[in-house]
């Protein structure tokens, strides 16, 4: 099945045989970077994100939050804190230094380091990529498009990857009118920038090589946490009017009466999981999040989380990859059984061709990259498989706006009623 993240593989690589088996049904490890091209060597990589599809352009701001109640499962002794995006429609579009950056310069030096995400997850070569020149389409706190207020959609990222990780999808999804917020599971994600130039960086590396390691522990740890920090973020945003210095008009544009998730890998499962547990978030997506936890001594057997025990009563949306351990909720423990015991409307589709980080933006971004040598043919085709990005982008945008269109706002394309002639690719059930 796909992987909640590849992070966890990557970062606790040197546990036990049995262990990085267990965590390879997470993510695949990738021990080493592949071989560079030859392009360009010794200069900097620069890459691109795909334009947006819908009519709006995007605004978007960083906030800082801190939970006086929760002391950080990963620190203790202090207490949890959390920096999101808020992704909308705004009025005038974004333009060359307008646009925000897609990852600040300390968080881009840090993703592209010998310990960030960069290297561990996806092979890229350390100290080849400028991360923080990539720009995004938004225009940085930019005021709200009058005309709300509109559907909520959070995003969480997969396990050690940062919240930008997601961005092309979360563009799109704000440009067809969606407000959209993005979310960093501090002292987890490689990196996150706060305010005043702290930067905290992922605890996973630190446990690489622990002989006493519980590798279903720590993705149990993981998972309650990102439960606790997306619900946290659901209450503040219910008191976003109260934050001084908010874009114009932005807390005013929620209606926190139609909320919705998508995830990607450990961010998919997150979505279910908090979907479960809130009643607040009306419908969820999963891209290639697996939803079991390795047994008790890391290989034997399955625990299922509640919500694959439960099921669910409202909509919800499988979408698989061509990975190995991906494709049909049948091959997943933790899907199969969310499928069985769900009464709410759900589906699958799996993406052809596809690999576990076609649903991020490695799908647009590491295409670029590998044709400026900074990883090898044979990494990126583990990386993104060897579907035409541009299609796996279409694709995903579609599916993922038809799917929110249908259960937040009532609008139904009827892509989601069966196999569609304008993707073959996407192998659909019911």
């Amino acid at each position: 099945m796909g992987n909640p993240g590849r992070a966890v593989a990557a970062v606790l690589l040197a546990a036990t045989t049995a262990a990085t088996a267990a965590l390879g049904a997470i993510g695949e490890t990738v021990v080493a970077a592949a071989a560079p091209g030859e392009a360009n060597p010794g200069r900097q990589a620069r890459a691109w994100l795909p334009e947006p599809s819908g009519p709006y352009p995007i605004g978007t701001t960083a906030l800082h939050l801190a939970d006086a109640g929760r002391e950080d499962p990963w620190w203790p002794g202090q207490r949890r804190e959390l920096m999101i995006s808020l992704w909308y429609p705004t009025s005038r579009p974004a333009s060359g230094d307008d646009r925000a950056r897609y990852m600040e310069p300390v968080a881009g030096a840090h993703f592209d380091g010998p310990d960030g995400v960069g290297l561990l997850n996806y092979g890229t070569e350390p100290g080849r990529t400028d991360w923080s020149a990539i720009r995004t389409h938004a225009r940085k706190d930019a005021p709200a498009l009058p005309g709300g207020p509109r559907p909520v959609v959070l995003y969480s990222p997969g396990l050690g990857d940062p919240r930008t990780w997601g961005t092309a999808l979360v563009e799109d999804l704000a440009s067809r009118g969606y407000l959209v917020v993005t979310v960093d599971h501090t002292y987890e994600a490689s990196e996150v920038a706060f305010p005043g130039g702290h930067l905290a960086t992922s605890v996973l590396p630190g446990m690489l090589g622990r002989p006493d390691l519980d590798i279903g522990a720590v993705l149990r740890k993981a998972l309650a946490t990102r439960v606790a920090d997306t619900r946290f973020v659901l209450d503040q945003l219910a008191r976003l009017g109260e934050r001084p210095g908010l874009p114009s008009g932005l807390a005013e544009g929620l209606d926190l009466t139609r909320i919705g998730m998508v995830g990607q890998s450990a961010g998919g499962f997150t979505a279910l999981q908090t979907m479960h547990d809130d009643p607040r978030i009306a419908a969820g997506i999963n891209m290639d999040g697996q939803m079991h936890f390795p047994g008790p001594d890391g290989h034997t057997g399955v625990l299922l989380p509640t919500v694959a025990e439960d099921g669910l009563n409202r909509p919800f949306l499988l979408m698989g990859t061509g990975s190995e351990d991906s494709g049909s909720y049948r091959n997943q423990p933790g899907w199969n059984a969310l499928w069985r015991h769900s009464t709410g409307w759900h589906a699958d589709v799996t993406l052809t061709g596809s690999r576990h980080g076609s649903y991020t933006d490695a799908q647009p971004l590491l295409p670029q990259l590998a044709r400026q040598g900074v990883l090898g043919a044979d990494q990126l085709r583990r990386d993104v498989g060897d579907i035409r990005p541009g299609r796996a982008e279409l694709a995903t945008r579609s599916y993922v706006a038809s799917f929110f269109d249908r259960w937040l706002r009532g609008q139904d394309d009827h892509l989601l009623d069966g196999p569609s002639a304008r993707f073959p690719e996407m192998a659909y059930e019911r």
